[in-house]
């Protein structure tokens, strides 16, 4: 696979300040460039869909042990990580390709398929960033509202998009955690246009008991799936991901950019966490256990809110959600933006009893106030 050098991704980070700049920072852009505000060392951060616990043990002593190492490039780390997983999987590992968490592959995956004449379409609300991309590549950006279950509604994406380059399906969606069947999946991968494919996001499905899009990608469609270490896994500050297709994807995917060798350390903790059998159901139970916890205090309070099955819901404020999202900082307690179609409902992360507990003391203090 041929990599691209740091001049290259400057030069396509730069492309997206300027375009940013020019549209005025839409929510997209907005989202893709946000920063998590100043906060005090002892705030609640559950705005980010990060996973609290961190790296696994394991991990962070591979992480201590490379350390030495740093200063080589060591590809065969690389190739291992990517071996583990593609046995795992029972892949074959020229259709993987690693990198640095999964948004990086999502961006160009875009650049890759859509065009001014190859739309994007996704669903409303859904993870953002394809949206940014889709708007830099020229490309018409098509929002289709979920269904009432919040399931990706593919049968109106399709006449919605005949065009399109890119149908993006964030499967758990984010923000609103709730899941698209994979009989839908697999109708969508059927059905495309020809040279489009189906772009599988699924950074939170080891948060649930659901199947993969894998085997759609192993049966040789139209597909990419997208998957990342920063959710269960605890990894968002090392990132590392894959992104998985048939090798003529793949290709055309890095040939709109690629990276410097991966970073030591996020390889080693990767490829730890992926051999501790335990994690990914321990970390899935722990998360799925304080969801319903706080669910069931939501309920007793009468507060509205989207259930779901990721480490993420939706809100319902019934006031602007960023007067909401504004007041809870004050209390030292971040909670996730706002999208647009939705404009009273703010996205919360689950994380752990202690801050959901935390939470739950501010939500009433700013909901009463």
């Amino acid at each position: 696979m041929p990599r691209f050098s740091r001049r290259s991704f400057l030069h396509l980070s730069a492309a997206a300040t300027a375009a940013a700049a020019f549209h005025g920072m839409s929510e997209p852009m907005l989202a893709a460039a946000a920063r998590r505000r100043p906060h005090a060392s002892d705030a609640v951060l559950i705005d980010s869909n990060e996973n609290p616990l961190g790296p696994c043990q394991a991990a962070r002593d591979a992480v201590a042990s490379i350390i030495p190492l740093g200063g080589r490039y060591s590809d065969n780390l690389t190739d291992e990580l990517v071996n583990t997983f593609a046995q795992q999987e029972g892949l074959n590992p020229d259709w993987i390709y690693c990198t640095a968490g999964s948004t990086p592959p999502l961006m160009l995956s875009v650049l890759a398929f859509t065009s001014p004449q190859k739309s994007y379409v996704t669903a409303d609300p859904c993870f953002e960033t394809g949206m940014m991309m889709a708007g830099i590549a020229g490309a018409r950006v098509v929002k289709v509202p979920l269904t009432k279950a919040y399931a990706h509604d593919v049968k109106a994406m399709l006449a919605a998009g005949p065009d399109a380059g890119v149908y993006y399906i964030c499967n758990p969606n984010n923000p609103t955690g709730t899941m698209t069947p994979h009989a839908d999946i697999e109708y969508l991968a059927a059905n495309l246009p020809k040279g489009s494919i189906v772009l599988v996001d699924e950074a939170y499905i080891h948060l649930t008991e659901a199947p993969s899009a894998l085997d759609v990608v192993k049966a040789g469609k139209d597909v990419i799936v997208l998957r990342t270490f920063s959710k269960v896994y605890g990894m968002a500050g090392l990132r590392c991901g894959f992104v998985i297709a048939r090798p003529d994807l793949l290709e055309k995917v890095t040939s709109h950019g690629g990276q410097n060798f991966m970073p030591v350390t996020a390889v080693v903790a990767a490829t730890a966490s992926l051999k501790d059998s335990a994690l990914v159901a321990e970390r899935r139970r722990i998360n799925a256990t304080i969801r319903q916890q706080t669910f069931q205090w939501l309920d007793r309070n009468g507060f509205t809110y989207i259930p779901s099955e990721s480490n993420c819901f939706l809100l319902d404020t019934k006031r602007p959600g960023k007067e909401v999202r504004d007041a809870m900082a004050k209390e030292n307690v971040l909670i996730g933006r706002v999208w647009p179609v939705m404009p009273t409902w703010v996205r919360i992360t689950v994380g752990t009893q202690d801050e959901m507990e935390r939470f739950q003391v501010a939500l009433q203090k700013v909901m009463k106030s």
